[in-house]
């Protein structure tokens, strides 16, 4: 009899291990889809693995980025904006969810080298 009990209870865990491994695969395939690798790619203008090593450049482009990051109000998508930060000038690509959104990021570029030195070419998506 106590080896029923053993064996269901094995059972039992295997059960729920697989369910939970079920499930978290089903969540990165989810999470997956933020990727906006094939929109942020443009020949005739700088990405994001161009950026120069310039220091002053870096810098900019990390206190955009801090700034974003720190926003928790924002999806997924508009954390993962590109910020290329190319001789003082910034560019900032990529897919948000909402206008709020975009505004947010473009006034965080805005905050850090002026308004005049920021072009954005994010674009809109709302989650389907």
């Amino acid at each position: 009899m106590q080896r029923i009990f053993t064996f269901v209870a094995q059972a039992a865990i295997v059960t729920c291990l697989l369910t939970g491994i079920t499930v978290w695969a089903s969540a990165q395939d989810s999470s997956s889809q933020a990727d906006n690798t094939k929109v942020n790619r443009n020949d005739t203008q700088p990405t994001a693995d161009q950026q120069k090593l310039d220091h002053s450049d870096r810098d900019i482009a990390k206190q955009i980025r801090q700034s974003v990051v720190k926003d928790k109000s924002l999806s997924t998508y508009a954390h993962n904006v590109k910020i290329i930060s190319q001789n003082g000038m910034v560019t900032l690509r990529g897919l948000v969810r909402s206008e709020d959104e975009k505004r947010a990021i473009e006034a965080d570029a805005a905050a850090v080298v002026g308004q005049d030195k920021v072009t954005s070419e994010i674009e809109v998506q709302p989650k389907k």
